[in-house]
C-alpha cells in the first residue's frame, strides 16, 4: 500500500497534540505528521514566530525535507488554514512538490478582510476571557496559573502573526483538490464565508459541515478522519 503523509497545522494557541487522536481512525496508508509550532510542547524552548513569513518559511523547509520520496496532504484549522494556504503558495513559487490534497477548516479565505478585535493587543485577562468564550480554553483550567500563563503567551504570539498578516487580496488558484470543513454554529467562519474557498482551486472543492462552533474538530474526530480517508487512502 502506497503511503501518503498528512501534515496538520493547529489553530491559534493550539499544539500538535490536538491531532493525536486521529491516528486511531486513519487508514493505514496515511501517516500523520502533526506540525508542532515553536513555543509549545516539544518546542517549548524555541522562540515564537514573529510573522507569517517566518512561519511559512520554517514549515516549508520541514515539508520539503519530509516529502522527498512520498506524496502528502495538508490539513489546517483556523490559523492553520491561513498558514496552509500561504505554505502551498510558497512551495509553488519555489517549484517544490505540491500536496495531493488540501483541507481548509474553520477559517474563511484570506482575501476576505474583516474588522475585529486585535486579540494580540488585549490585556491578559481580556485574552483569557475571549479564549474561554470561544471554547479554546476550558474554564476548569483557569485555576492552574502556570497553564494559563503559557496559554496566554502562546495565544498572543499566534494572534500577532495572524493579525499582522491581515489579509491577502490576491487569489492564487491551486491546481489541487481541496476540502473545506466548518462548524454550523461557527460565528468566526460562517458557512457562507467558507464557501468562498472554491475560488482558490482549479480542481474540485468539496464542502463538509459539522454540528458545533469554531472548535467543532474536538468532538468530530472520527467523522473528520473518515473524510480524510476517503480523499487520501490509496488501495493496493
Amino acid at each position: 500500500m502506497k503511503e501518503i503523509k498528512l501534515f496538520c497545522l493547529p489553530y491559534a494557541g493550539g499544539s500538535a497534540d490536538v491531532y493525536a487522536r486521529w491516528r486511531t481512525f486513519l487508514n493505514n496508508s496515511i501517516k500523520l505528521y502533526p506540525i508542532e509550532l515553536p513555543g509549545r510542547s516539544k518546542r517549548a524552548k524555541d522562540p515564537f514566530y514573529k510573522s507569517m513569513e517566518e512561519a511559512v518559511e520554517d514549515i516549508a523547509n520541514l515539508v520539503e525535507r519530509e516529502t522527498q520520496d512520498s506524496d502528502y496532504a495538508v490539513f489546517g484549522h483556523s490559523m492553520g488554514s491561513i498558514i496552509t494556504y500561504e505554505l502551498v503558495c510558497s512551495l509553488y513559487q519555489k517549484g517544490l512538490k505540491l500536496p495531493r490534497h488540501v483541507f481548509f477548516s474553520g477559517r474563511y479565505p484570506p482575501y476576505i478582510e474583516k474588522q475585529g478585535k486585535n486579540m494580540h493587543l488585549l490585556s491578559d485577562d481580556e485574552l483569557i476571557q475571549e479564549a474561554v468564550a470561544m471554547g479554546g480554553i476550558p474554564e476548569k483550567l483557569l485555576k492552574y496559573k502556570r497553564l494559563v500563563e503559557n496559554a496566554v503567551n502562546t495565544l498572543r504570539a499566534d494572534y500577532t502573526i495572524l493579525e499582522t498578516y491581515g489579509h491577502n487580496p490576491h487569489i492564487h488558484k491551486l491546481d489541487i483538490d481541496i476540502s473545506v470543513l466548518s462548524g454550523t454554529n461557527d460565528e468566526l467562519a460562517t458557512i457562507e464565508d467558507m464557501k468562498c474557498w472554491e475560488l482558490y482551486t482549479k480542481k474540485s472543492c468539496t464542502f463538509y459541515t459539522f454540528d458545533g462552533g469554531h472548535f467543532y474538530i474536538h468532538k468530530n474526530a472520527e467523522a473528520i478522519v473518515k473524510i480524510i480517508n476517503n480523499a487520501l487512502a490509496v488501495a493496493e
